[in-house]
């Protein structure tokens, strides 16, 4: 490992989250979707969102998911209430062939320039999607069965990710009286660009139609594809299904012949049987594709024509007998042409060594043609058992992860690798100590100035859950930063009175039974997935929000004013946790300092309101930061 620090950071207690920070004079950033102390960071209609992309010209593209569940118990009521104030119960989204399909991922877009409020969350409809909050003529909430996800965009605004098909519906045969249909739909995933006039250019699968051999009998499966980025060429990087795998087509033939038992007395239809195969079950789907990395050329009149479409070489030569399932994916490409993603490879051509290894595809200078290269994680003595690219620039820097034991424990962390340099084997920066530390860490993009964002676990503890916050890591000074240390006092919910003394901004809400409640506002990064030449991030926080109360059922508990109850403590103050919000943080204008929260005003009756709940903090993906001293 080359280790790129020359000294340990310091472990210091951040608010109520304990985090690690940095005392680097590294740049100080704001938040600048902030609005009324709440962050203008999700769809109407939803609870959570996530910046996952942004561009050169300030836009952003993302995804918002949590439909909110509107329904309450009062009967006085008209059954429906939508909430801002607090945490209110989600839908719950369960896929099953004898239920409607719900959708709960909302693509939407952002930017500085936005007519209506800068950063303002647009919701973005893709393959006829409605928005969480539309209604039809007869003022009915429209169930919208289609699910839609943004990956990317580049800088002529064309922007890509993938949608479900929508809902598709059989007359019910069984014994359930109440049931009248069965419910599928035509594919679970398709890949989609968005053209800056708004063109949908669908990217199919090469393998979409299953053909049982000795009968010819024909099921349309749909196959699977998604786009993950695309440059500023409209050269589009991404994966597709090719084949499927001898289990999934054992699978599949059972489905055909229970669709044409005649012994049956209701024989299922052989769409619902392969439906239910294709829904996930305990974590895994009973129909898997063999899948690989592609490449999609968008061209000037918003086409793909057949040749401009490319799959990448997987990084090994399959035995022609093998049944097993072989991955490889395009995650993110260069301006030119250079995919990085992961595939299934055999370590130094050992055919008992397969991983799913980082790698990157580059044309041959000579041939044209599109070359598998395995990029070797495996710089320790022990082993390394998986690793993956996620981004490379314009220099040919790629990042990405791997996963080895470290201190006995199962962890990844953040590595980046240069594809020009002959001799290159990956490096591995410290982060908040000398040497590899056992943080789990993860970067997620990294632009053409060498500054790379991602996550990172920011508490040592090995017995309890460890929380992740937002990092940046600088290739030119070396510098690796908890952004959450960098942020103005603004940007984490602080205001400063005449006195210039600094505390948490207390927010106001109305209780069910007319008392007022106070909080303290909190902002906290967790996430960054993308930043731009100019250094503007996006990605994910966290804003602290108190817990409204709801039945067993699920429904809000409306008080005597028709408004919803919080949950409070013994103090009589709100229970409080946190949602996930989209986040825009920019470099800090004029000369301001980063927020220094050992100075600030004691923080206790805040504290007393409620402490946030860690599981939010968990299986979240990641920024950069200068200290404030606080007067």
């Amino acid at each position: 490992m080359k280790s790129k620090f020359d000294k340990a950071l310091s472990v210091v207690a951040l608010s109520v989250l304990g985090a690690i920070g940095s005392v680097h004079a590294a740049p100080v950033y704001e938040i600048v979707n902030i609005e009324d102390f709440d962050l203008k960071g999700n769809v109407d209609g939803t609870s959570r969102g996530y910046a996952l992309g942004v561009n050169a010209n300030d836009e952003l593209v993302g995804v918002s998911k949590g439909k909110k569940k509107l329904s309450v118990d009062d009967e006085d009521d008209d059954g429906v209430i939508d909430v801002e104030d607090g945490i209110a119960p989600e839908e719950t989204i369960v896929y099953s062939v004898f239920l409607p399909i719900i959708a709960n991922n909302f693509t939407f877009t952002a930017e500085e320039n936005d007519a209506e409020s800068p950063w303002n969350p647009n919701f973005f409809s893709i393959n006829g999607t409605t928005a969480p909050t539309d209604v039809d003529d007869e003022g009915e909430l429209i169930i919208n069965s289609v699910d839609t996800f943004f990956y990317g965009m580049n800088d002529t605004d064309v922007k890509v990710g993938s949608y479900t098909a929508p809902e598709k519906t059989i007359d019910y045969e069984g014994t359930d009286e109440d049931q009248e249909f069965w419910y599928y739909r035509d594919f679970e995933l398709r890949g989609v660009a968005v053209t800056a006039d708004g063109t949908e250019i669908e990217l199919k699968p090469s393998y979409e139609t299953y053909v049982r051999e000795e009968d010819d009998f024909v099921v349309e499966l749909g196959g699977w594809s998604a786009a993950a980025a695309v440059n500023n060429n409209n050269l589009v990087a991404g994966y597709a299904s090719t084949d499927i795998i001898e289990f999934s087509a054992d699978r599949i033939d059972d489905c055909i012949d229970a669709s044409e038992n005649e012994d049956a007395e209701f024989p299922v239809p052989v769409e619902i049987c392969v439906q239910a195969d294709q829904y996930p079950s305990n974590g895994r789907r009973n129909i898997s594709y063999q899948t690989r990395a592609h490449v999609w050329q968008i061209e000037a009149d918003n086409t793909i024509p057949e040749d401009n479409i490319v799959e990448l070489p997987l990084g090994l030569t399959p035995d022609e007998d093998s049944t097993l399932n072989y991955i490889a994916q395009g995650l993110g490409i260069n301006n030119d042409g250079v995919v990085v993603g992961r595939s299934h490879t055999y370590r130094n051509g050992k055919k008992d060594d397969l991983y799913q290894d980082a790698s990157y595809w580059q044309k041959n200078t000579t041939t044209g043609e599109y070359e598998y290269n395995w990029i070797d994680p495996d710089i320790f003595s022990d082993t390394v058992y998986s690793s993956i690219a996620y981004d490379i620039n314009d220099n040919g820097i790629v990042v990405g992860s791997f996963q080895k034991y470290i201190s006995g424990y199962l962890r990844e962390k953040f590595f980046y690798y240069d594809i020009n340099d002959p001799a290159a084997e990956i490096v591995v920066p410290d982060d908040f100590q000398d040497g590899l530390s056992d943080l789990t860490s993860k970067p997620k993009a990294i632009n053409n100035a060498g500054q790379v964002v991602g996550n990172i676990e920011v508490t040592y503890d090995k017995e309890k859950p460890r929380p992740k916050a937002g990092f940046l890591f600088n290739m030119n000074d070396n510098e690796f930063i908890n952004i959450n240390d960098n942020l103005t006092c603004e940007s984490k919910g602080y205001v400063q009175d005449e006195d210039g003394e600094w505390a948490r901004h207390q927010i106001e809400v109305i209780d069910g039974d007319g008392s007022i409640l106070t909080y303290g506002a909190e902002f906290y990064v967790v996430e960054a997935n993308s930043i731009n030449e100019d250094g503007t991030i996006v990605g994910t926080a966290f804003v602290r929000k108190p817990i409204y109360q709801y039945d067993d059922e699920g429904n809000l508990i409306l008080g005597e004013n028709g408004t919803p109850l919080f949950e409070i403590d013994g103090n009589g103050d709100p229970l409080t946790s946190f949602l996930t919000r989209m986040v825009v943080l920019k470099p800090a204008s004029g000369n301001q300092e980063a927020c220094t929260e050992s100075d600030l005003v004691d923080d206790e009756p805040y504290e007393r309101q409620g402490a946030a709940s860690f599981a939010w903090l968990l299986g979240l993906p990641l920024l950069w930061l200068r200290r404030r001293k606080l007067k």
